[in-house]
């Protein structure tokens, strides 16, 4: 149990300084190269991971450009994500050690899109049609031991896509509206169609059941994210507009996380079966 726990521990640590290297080149279009400061020189190998480079005082390049402490953070972030699936693995005895392998996958994806999105308001395909295959792979092996099957999950796929598709062109139809009868000049939507892509992925990940669950939270953490969003704004004196573009993608990352792992405990609550 405790070799288990401090392996997974590395391996989440060592896979969030991949994620790193991948959010520092896949939103410019960049093949991903060896870990590099922002001004592009390659970090040393004891300065690959930013918990490392933070520690060993090798944060900034011979220039001066330094690493954010996004790194570090993203590697916490990743080691704690595949804590967590493990804890859930060792509590559910119907998950095998494929479906684990899964999940640490997943967690993985999660916080790749969660780290590209908040920073560069992106979703991006190279990432999720990959995920997408990962999520039928998942179905087709392990349907056994957990749900969903194939067939739940290409619905779950098909309801995810199906209702955030509306909500794409739903923001585009509300674009043109306001800056018709405004005389607005507003060029970002609500959703982009990476979100469409990542409820896809969620729903074939999920199912059609589970998935329905997962865009109630989705949304209610959502508009309370934004209202919070506001309301601080508010509280420092900036000012908050209405039409402010957020990042949704962290939010059906939270969603589909907590219906993956505490999908017994939210129908509960939520639906009292």
């Amino acid at each position: 149990m405790l070799l288990t726990t401090i392996l997974v521990a590395a391996i989440g640590i060592v896979v969030g300084g991949i994620i790193n290297a991948l959010a520092d080149d896949l939103p410019h279009h960049r093949r991903p190269r060896l870990p590099h400061y922002p001004d592009g020189e390659v970090r040393v190998p004891s300065a690959w991971l930013g918990i490392a480079a933070f520690v060993t005082g090798k944060r900034a390049s011979s220039s001066g450009a330094r690493l954010s402490w996004r790194h570090p953070l993203t590697e916490v972030a990743t080691m704690f994500s595949m804590l967590l699936a493990l804890v859930v693995k060792q509590t559910e005895p119907d998950a095998s050690d494929a479906q684990l392998i899964f999940w640490l996958i997943y967690m993985a994806i999660f916080v790749l899109v969660t780290v590209i999105d908040i920073e560069h308001k992106l979703i991006l395909f190279v990432v999720m049609i990959p995920s997408a295959l990962i999520a039928v792979l998942d179905a087709l092996i392990t349907p056994a031991q957990l749900p969903p099957n194939i067939g739940r999950a290409l619905l779950g796929g098909a309801l995810g896509f199906g209702v955030f598709f509306l909500l794409y062109l739903g923001g585009f139809l509300y674009v043109y509206i306001t800056n018709t009868v405004q005389g607005r000049n507003i060029t970002e939507v609500a959703f982009g169609y990476g979100d469409v892509m990542l409820a896809t992925v969620s729903g074939l990940i999920l199912g059609l059941e589970a998935m329905i669950f997962a865009m109630f939270i989705t949304v209610f953490l959502g508009a309370f994210g934004a209202l919070i969003y506001l309301v601080g704004r508010r509280l420092i004196g900036r000012a908050a507009s209405m039409f402010t573009a957020l990042p949704y993608g962290p939010y059906i990352v939270l969603g589909t996380s907590i219906m993956l792992f505490f999908s017994d405990e939210v129908r509960f609550l939520l639906a009292g079966y």
